[in-house]
């Protein structure tokens, strides 16, 4: 008879592109070593009743920003925690240089190994980087940065050429800590250089740039007029100075560029319905390219006609309800194929001010599961199967770590989020286990919370603790076929 350091029995398991088996899973040396009907517990040293509960593969959270707006490693160590709390097992952190982070310029070869340093032994749950560049020196390092560091994807901030228009103010421009223009010629550079590196490794996976598709000189002009007459709903005024079709122009142009670079594309945060008939229309017209819509759980959550105050102010912003509706189309049509939570911690002192001075972005990792489950579930009909596809299975395909991280196989880590799909609560700031210290679901009636998380065998999160501990988390080289292949 066979022995397994944990056995999980008694659960039905969320397989993705399998659907809902009634299984029990052995676990041994931190990986799915059996999936049976049935496992005897006397074969386990440990086991999990999951009776009655759902076990989903570990969510991939592959919108993440650390470091952004506290220091780094507390920030790591906190929001780390806020994941596992909500069945998230892996999360996959934007990172640039300048201003907040590390405020450090330079070239990737001195930051990166500092970024690295920092996170070890700082992270309840394993991670990995996507790199914000913003100098030639930075697209110069874009292979090694593959090669050497296990970095697989890359990021440009359209609406950051607003730093460099006529008329920026210096402390503006030195936000980034560059010189240099970051206009769409300095893209069209970074995607050539995308494009050709992903040629170069494409037997290992895909090396892809994710774009924050907003168009800075509609931006500045649309910023003017909302100025000049406020309404009394702030939201709606900041959805009205970056309107939807600004998001449509920027997606439509990158569409232009990728197909011209042969460069993959990550969407990101679509927030509204022209943003995804935007990108649906890049997909069809150049099939041959590839792009990828992503989704995140504020904008199919919250809208700027629910009475929320400048808090959930976020880039892109909240928009109408009917935007939101239209966003949970394209999920249950499956034009969007990831939802993340693009987590930033805040705190009030930071939003303080007025609309336009308030900075943007809030947390929500720790809801990953209960918004799907109520808004996707219970609400629309989104199967189970399709929730473990869009927030385990799907990221970790598109940002190669599957089948490491997103399924349940023997073999993959055994990572699962067990959830009661059928529990009820409202959300509770002191419940997410983050440093936040507010939030804007705050009070919303959520069904499907996580009773428990589970990181490669180990128990990280149970009874509405986290008792895990900051070092369970492991660095992440991607793609995985690559760096697994050198090892």
């Amino acid at each position: 008879m066979r022995s397994y350091d944990l056995v999980i029995q008694g659960g039905k398991v969320v397989i993705p592109g399998a659907g809902v088996k009634r299984a029990d899973i052995g676990i041994r040396g931190g990986k799915i070593a059996a999936i049976a009907s049935e496992l005897p517990k006397q074969t386990a040293k440990q086991v999990i009743d999951a009776t009655g509960k759902h076990v989903f593969p570990g969510a991939v959270d592959s919108h993440f920003h650390i470091g952004i707006y506290r220091p780094f490693q507390e920030d790591a160590t906190s929001e780390s925690a806020s994941a596992a709390s909500g069945g998230v097992t892996t999360i996959l952190t934007y990172f640039r240089t300048g201003k907040n982070y590390l405020n450090q310029m330079g070239p990737y070869r001195k930051i990166f190994p500092l970024l690295k340093g920092m996170s070890k032994k700082a992270f309840h749950v394993d991670y990995g980087y996507h790199l914000a560049l913003f100098t030639e020196e930075h697209i110069g390092e874009i292979e090694w940065l593959v090669r050497e560091c296990g970095v697989s994807t890359f990021k440009y901030y359209m609406f950051y050429k607003l730093l460099n228009l006529a008329g920026s103010s210096p402390e503006a421009t030195n936000y980034l800590m560059i010189d240099n223009p970051i206009d769409l010629g300095f893209l069209y550079k970074f995607m050539k250089e995308v494009g050709r590196v992903n040629h170069l490794y494409k037997q290992h996976g895909t090396i892809a740039l994710s774009i924050h598709c907003e168009n800075p000189e509609i931006i500045q002009a649309a910023n003017e007029e909302v100025k000049k007459h406020p309404s009394r709903n702030p939201l709606k005024d900041y959805s009205d100075a970056r309107p939807p079709w600004e998001e449509e122009l920027a997606i439509n142009e990158v569409g232009v560029m990728a197909k011209n670079t042969n460069c993959p594309v990550n969407l990101l945060h679509l927030s509204s319905r022209k943003a995804v008939e935007a990108g649906r229309d890049v997909v069809d017209r150049y099939p041959e390219q590839s792009f990828l819509l992503e989704g995140t759980l504020h904008h199919l959550s919250l809208s700027y006609e629910m009475g929320l105050d400048r808090m959930a102010k976020v880039n892109p912003p909240l928009r109408s309800k009917e935007d939101v509706a239209y966003l949970w189309d394209a999920v249950l049509a499956g034009t969007i194929k990831t939802v993340v939570s693009d987590h930033a911690c805040i705190t009030k002192a930071l939003k303080k001010g007025d609309l336009w001075t308030s900075l943007p972005g809030f947390g929500g990792t720790a809801l990953m599961f209960p918004i799907l489950i109520t808004e996707g579930y219970h609400k629309r009909g989104l199967s189970l199967e399709r929730i473990a596809e869009l927030c385990a299975a799907n990221p970790a395909r598109a940002h190669n770590l599957y089948p490491k991280k997103g399924a349940v196989m023997v073999g993959s880590d055994a990572d699962f989020a067990i959830v009661d799909v059928a529990k009820e609560r409202k959300v509770e700031l002191k419940k997410l286990h983050t440093a936040q210290d507010f939030n804007p679901e705050e009070g919303m009636k959520l069904k499907g919370w996580p009773e428990c998380t589970i990181l490669r065998g180990k128990v990280i999160y149970e009874k509405g603790k986290v008792v895990g501990e900051p070092g369970d988390g492991e660095y992440l080289m991607r793609p995985l076929a690559l760096h697994e292949k050198q090892g």
